[in-house]
């Protein structure tokens, strides 16, 4: 049966695509720190919760090939910390990258020898459209995502040659949880800026992860596909 596991899946867009990849008849580990939310979102599916914290290096390396091996990976997990960089402290900038791009490279790490064993895998990096147009207020959190980017496609050239493909998401303004520890103004802001003048759900960004986490999308690699309502394409 083929396996996955998604990170940040207790709630947003972890758990819509958790939720998706489960009705494709897709076994998934429902990984996240909020050990309350992701036991009941697990519960709910009929799948199995994991409660991890994805900075920290030494648990993952030992329990996800103990949950393995996967066939799809979705890095989601994910936070952010809204404001101008000069009022940020390096504490604050280190969790940020530490969870949003650290968190990527360790999860990674720890899947990928399974899915080179079995000489397929798909891995689909929730990034953003920070990470390729920039952010006010969000630098580090831009920074991060950027980082992915890059990451994915170093990951996609390593590992074509095992069967293995890895590419990016970047969402733009998305209806979750994450998104509305925003400033109300600052939402607006950000919605202004997307050519359909609106939200995302986190089932629109879920059935983009399913399609590149299947069998159909074999022959895409090292990608990067905006789910943003046209963002990035500026005014």
């Amino acid at each position: 049966m083929t396996r996955a596991l998604v990170t940040g899946a207790a709630r947003g867009i972890g758990a819509a695509v958790a939720a998706r990849l489960c009705a494709g008849g897709i076994d998934v580990v429902l990984a996240d720190i909020d050990e309350p939310a992701v036991a009941e979102q697990a519960r709910a599916l009929g799948q199995t919760p994991l409660v991890l914290d994805v900075t920290d290096f030494e648990r993952v390396a030992r329990e996800v090939p103990a949950l393995g091996p996967f066939t799809i990976l979705v890095n989601n997990a994910g936070v952010d910390d809204f404001d101008f960089f000069t009022d940020v402290t390096p504490a604050r900038w280190r969790r940020v990258l530490e969870v949003n791009l650290e968190g990527v490279l360790a999860c990674t790490h720890a899947a990928l020898p399974g899915m080179q064993d079995r000489g397929y895998g798909r891995i689909v990096n929730i990034a953003s459209e920070a990470g390729r147009i920039g952010a006010k207020g969000n630098a580090a959190y831009a920074a991060a995502k950027g980082g992915v980017i890059a990451f994915t496609k170093s990951i996609a050239r390593e590992n074509a040659r095992y069967g293995i493909t890895a590419n990016t998401l970047a969402p733009g303004p998305v209806d979750t949880p994450l998104l509305h520890e925003m400033d109300p103004r600052a939402i607006e802001a950000v919605t202004r800026q997307t050519q359909l003048g609106r939200l995302g759900t986190p089932q629109e960004v879920a059935a983009t992860v399913a399609f590149l986490a299947s069998e159909d999308a074999g022959y895409i690699t090292g990608e990067t596909l905006g789910v943003s309502g046209g963002m990035a394409l500026g005014g």
